[in-house]
């Protein structure tokens, strides 16, 4: 009885989990947005700092028709959304967030390769909305993301790689477990690389050509409405919470801090919300690359720097050993 109910509460926390942090990361991108581009709208919707731009945006969603093309493929169209964010909630079960045994809501013995893995398969999402709308600028946009994911992916399996060859394990506990600060000023450049393809594969600017909107319209999302494609923005709102929580606990020694590991799961959080800070900062700052400096970008830059990451991570193994 009590492993059930442990259970049913670790599901209960992962669900809420999943629920508030995309969320609160999509209301702090607008507050972010509405200072550093000066959009007065975000800031005063419901009086204090602009507290209900959220609901307002959910509200809006939630009114809106739900249209499907005449012409499209209902039912993967209609499924799309659902694959494209239910990935997130599965990697999340395999995330550590703190020392304790239950401050992971699965323990996964090959964790790097289970979420590397899984995060590949929300790119069907994209995938199926493209080829199901029956327009040919969401297919366009489709193949993109797929072209997209087949240069990016690489240099993150290399560089989590790296971390894996360093600590002796590929389990994500026992990354954490392993972890010296040390590692930090060695790995930080297989961090960058993790962290960059990881925002390539999330389309996020500057990363963004395949919903590049003066090309494209909106890319594979371009004919969906109302709570659908509120579906494919908490998906991207997941896919950060995600992304920024595996850098933390591949790079960045996850529930470790510079003062006290007491602090577990907090340290988690903070590093992870610094992370998404700079999500946020980035989309504002630099501009979208085009496709092709897209793809120079990872396999004449990225990939590279990975495989040197490698060869620096063996280098200091050999010399410590």
């Amino acid at each position: 009885m009590n492993d059930v109910l442990d259970v049913a509460l670790r599901l209960l926390a992962l669900l809420l989990a999943f629920l508030v942090l995309p969320l609160v990361v999509g209301q702090t991108e607008h507050k972010v947005m509405a200072h550093m581009q000066g959009r007065l709208g975000p800031m005063y919707a419901g009086g204090f700092h602009g507290w209900a731009q959220l609901v307002a945006d959910g509200v809006k969603f939630a009114q809106k028709e739900d249209v499907v093309p005449a012409g499209a493929d209902r039912r993967i169209f209609q499924l799309a959304p659902a694959v494209a964010l239910l990935p997130y909630l599965l990697v999340l079960v395999a995330i550590p967030i703190g020392p304790a045994e239950g401050a992971v809501g699965q323990f996964v013995d090959a964790g790097i390769f289970f979420v590397l893995a899984v995060m590949g398969v929300g790119v069907l999402g994209s995938l199926m909305a493209g080829w199901a709308s029956a327009n040919k600028f969401s297919l366009l946009g489709g193949l993109r993301t797929a072209a997209q994911l087949m240069a990016y992916e690489l240099p993150m399996l290399l560089t989590a790689a790296s971390v894996a060859m360093a600590a002796g394990t590929v389990s994500l506990p026992g990354i954490l477990d392993a972890f010296e600060w040390w590692w930090v000023p060695w790995q930080i450049v297989g961090g960058v690389v993790f962290f960059t393809a990881g925002l390539a594969e999330l389309q996020r600017p500057p990363f963004d050509a395949p919903v590049a909107d003066s090309e494209i319209i909106f890319g594979a999302y371009t004919e969906y409405t109302g709570l659908r494609f509120a579906l494919f923005l908490l998906a991207e709102y997941a896919g950060i919470v995600i992304l920024c929580g595996l850098t933390t606990v591949l790079f960045l020694g996850g529930w470790h801090g510079p003062f006290a590991d007491d602090l577990g799961w907090l340290w988690t959080l903070l590093k992870t919300a610094v992370l998404a800070f700079v999500v946020i900062w980035l989309r504002v700052t630099y501009p979208r690359l085009r496709e092709d400096q897209l793809q120079r970008f990872a396999w004449t830059c990225l990939i590279p720097l990975s495989l040197a990451q490698i060869a620096l991570t063996g280098v200091v193994k050999v010399v410590i050993s």
